[in-house]
């Protein structure tokens, strides 16, 4: 066989391509030292100038404003501590009077703080209180002038007069008798009776204060309806009087009469109140 011949193995080497030399490796580069430069020297050279983020200088300005405010007021101890061992027992003695005059005064200030305290707090007691009895001595004052409506136990007491024979007189003594039995708030068909209150005959009708009522007759009268119903039954009292002039009277106990007929408040043209 000639070498002209190929064989297939020969064929198939001619076909692959040749192999390449594999590249060496890489190799980290590093900095070449400079000539010339001692070990100590090139130790400094990679400390110096130092690299220092923000925070590490942050934290170290904290720790230097830390540490000299110990310092100062160790200092500042050591000062006061010497200065006390190396004084005279005069003047300790002197230092000693003015802290405890000064802690007198502390004490006495305090003391006369605490005073105000409390009488301020009890100047706001009285003041309450003195404004709780205004409104209801007010209350009071308007219930028996008439101005201020009203509720409570009582009597309700009805005339009725078919004859027409029943006058001012007559009611009059009964609003008398009612009030010497306790009643605190009288009102007689819608109109308030109160201490000056009058009473006159107009024509068949009776008059209360300027206003004409006319039978029946209706009392509403706040008080003790134990007192208030005996006093009108009494022997010769307000309702045989009235029944004598053939008129009917009856009378009623209630837990709850409610007086609401108001008289405007008039103020009194030449009365003023006095200091005693």
């Amino acid at each position: 066989m000639s070498e002209q011949e190929e064989t297939p193995g020969n064929k198939l080497r001619k076909e692959l391509p040749e192999e390449l030399p594999a590249a060496p490796p890489e190799e980290a580069e590093t900095p070449a030292p400079e000539p010339g430069l001692t070990g100590r020297q090139r130790l400094v050279q990679g400390l110096w100038p130092p690299r220092v983020t923000r925070a590490q200088l942050i934290v170290a300005v904290l720790l230097f404003g830390l540490g000299f405010g110990l310092a100062v007021q160790v200092a500042s101890n050591s000062d006061s501590d010497s200065a006390l061992r190396g004084a005279r027992q005069e003047d300790l003695v002197r230092i000693l009077d003015e802290l405890g005059d000064r802690t007198q005064r502390l004490q006495d200030e305090k003391q006369g703080l605490a005073n105000q305290r409390d009488e301020l707090e009890n100047s706001s007691d009285q003041a309450e209180e003195a404004r709780k009895q205004t409104v209801e001595k007010e209350r009071q004052l308007g219930i028996l002038a008439g101005t201020v409506a009203a509720q409570g136990p009582g009597i309700t007491m009805t005339i009725d007069d078919t004859k027409g024979t029943v006058e001012a007189d007559m009611l009059l003594d009964a609003i008398q008798e009612l009030r010497a039995a306790g009643a605190e708030a009288i009102q007689v068909n819608g109109v308030r009776v109160v201490a000056n209150t009058f009473l006159s005959d107009s024509g068949k009708s009776v008059s209360v204060d300027g206003n004409k009522i006319t039978a029946p007759f209706r009392f509403k009268v706040i008080g003790n309806p134990q007192d208030l119903e005996p006093a009108l039954n009494i022997p010769g009292g307000v309702v045989q009087t009235l029944e004598k002039e053939q008129a009917t009277v009856s009378v009623e106990q209630s837990d709850k009469i409610v007086v609401d007929a108001l008289r405007a408040a008039k103020r009194p043209d030449y009365a003023r109140s006095s200091p005693r």
